[in-house]
């Protein structure tokens, strides 16, 4: 199957790089990997939010078939892992759609926000209030740390500016979701379900993951992992890449300390060997000039693997001030218009940076492979579904997804059929974009099919 052409043309409308100031804090890193192997773990967690964990509603609208409340409550997260949150996000506001007429128990779905959904107004719009009138269904919108109120200062619009942010909004939002899901039992509501769109999607179903009851789910537009979003999607252009192999190379606390924490070892994963290199589009492999032009070095000609493991050299072999001697070699090379040919005569001799050095000896592989491997392996630590708890009733989850979309490619990752035996997967025709665009009602009918399952299978409360 293809991919859609609106997913790339969208794309290229998108100017804003994600993940500008890198990986994230090293320190900040190892914590987060360490709080994942607890939150991994269902059985683990269950003391972690208390059931009376305090939630606030501090405003209340009436309309004419509803209800709009909105309420706040401090992360958990705030409190099991202190400080790793930017101090605008630790405070969770989410509004609450009730409607005035019940049809029929009183159900409620929380819906967590895609990529770019800031503050309530979208999926209020989009989703919540068609669901008061169609089905008499109420839903609690809950806003992403980094998203509207809880956007740091610093970050620009949605591109989070560390890779690290996006672990931080994971495991907020599972520990924020266990906080509602309890504040709603004990509110009287009943059926409770979950869903998401695109990156809500991924959200959602690692909410559920640790919640110790069965529950319908629903997430649409997103599946196994988020690794391959980053890696082989088409939000993998929009990635800086230059700053992430820049830090990957001069801190060698990546390479030899974080990467001895990454625990997922499935057979999707970067440590099964060459596959996942081989599954990497060579003709994505760019040497980016510090002059912001872009030279395509082709990965199979020796001139190319040769000036990439020349680059890798100078950044991480050791040399002093190894992140200024890159960017002064790259700008030789850019500004004197010589060859990319030229370059490993270059290195050999020393010519550029007047440097006696053993070249055969120190090169190193593809840098840019590299930092894509790594990329990988910390997404999958953190996103991948076979890292964490199988749902407890897989035959209450419908995934909605889009043959073409070019935002969450498939191949080369396991399936969440493999991940969730008996889970439903149903397809729609075309790409990511329009889907979300055009298919919210078929989004909302497997929210509909996804309660009614429940009810049969499990009529009372318990």
């Amino acid at each position: 199957m293809g991919v859609s052409r609106l997913d790339v043309f969208y794309r290229r409308l998108l100017l804003t790089k994600l993940f500008i100031g890198g990986w994230g804090k090293p320190e900040d890193l190892k914590r987060i990997f360490e709080f994942r192997k607890i939150i991994g773990n269902r059985e683990k967690c269950r003391s972690l939010v208390p059931k009376d964990y305090p939630v606030y509603i501090n405003k209340t609208e009436e309309h004419a078939d509803c209800k709009i409340h909105d309420g706040f409550f401090i992360s958990p997260l705030e409190h099991l892992v202190p400080g790793i949150l930017p101090p605008e996000a630790v405070k969770a506001r989410f509004q609450f759609i009730v409607p005035k007429r019940w049809q029929k128990d009183r159900p409620v779905c929380i819906h967590l926000a895609g990529t770019g959904d800031h503050y309530f107004w979208r999926r209020r719009t989009l989703m919540a209030k068609p669901m008061v009138k169609e089905a008499g269904m109420a839903s609690l919108l809950l806003e992403n740390p980094y998203y509207g109120y809880r956007k740091p200062k610093d970050q620009l619009r949605s591109s989070l500016k560390n890779v690290s942010d996006l672990f931080v909004m994971g495991g907020a939002l599972i520990l924020e979701s266990t906080v509602l899901l309890h504040w709603l039992e004990r509110e009287g509501y009943w059926p409770l379900g979950m869903t998401g769109i695109s990156m809500g999607g991924y959200m959602a179903s690692l909410a559920v993951t640790n919640w110790p009851k069965p529950i319908p789910l629903i997430p649409c537009l997103s599946w196994s992992t988020a690794s391959s979003v980053f890696t082989t999607g088409v939000l993998s252009k929009a990635v800086n890449w230059r700053e992430l192999e820049k830090q990957y190379a001069i801190n060698s606390v990546y390479e030899e300390e974080i990467i001895k924490l990454l625990e997922y070892c499935g057979a999707d994963s970067f440590k099964m060997g060459p596959e996942f290199a081989k599954n990497v589009d060579s003709s994505e492999h760019l040497l980016v000039l510090s002059g912001g032009d872009r030279a395509t070095v082709g990965l199979n000609s020796k001139a190319g693997g040769e000036a990439e493991a020349g680059r890798g050299l100078f950044i991480g072999g050791g040399l002093e001030g190894g992140s200024a001697r890159v960017d002064q070699l790259l700008s030789s090379v850019n500004s004197s218009g010589m060859s990319l040919d030229t370059l490993p005569s270059l290195l050999a001799n020393n010519t550029l940076l007047g440097k006696k050095t053993d070249f055969a000896k120190c090169c190193r592989p593809s840098l840019h492979r590299e930092s894509i491997s790594f990329m990988k392996g910390v997404m999958d630590e953190c996103t991948h579904m076979a890292n964490f708890s199988v749902p407890v009733d897989t035959s209450l989850i419908i995934v909605v997804q889009a043959k073409e979309d070019a935002y969450i490619p498939r191949t080369g990752v396991l399936s969440l059929q493999e991940i969730w035996p008996g889970c439903e997967v149903r397809y729609l025709n075309g790409g990511h974009i329009s889907a979300y665009l055009f298919k919210q009602n078929v989004f909302r009918q497997a929210i509909y099919d996804t309660f009614n399952r429940f009810c049969l299978k499990y009529p009372s409360r318990h």
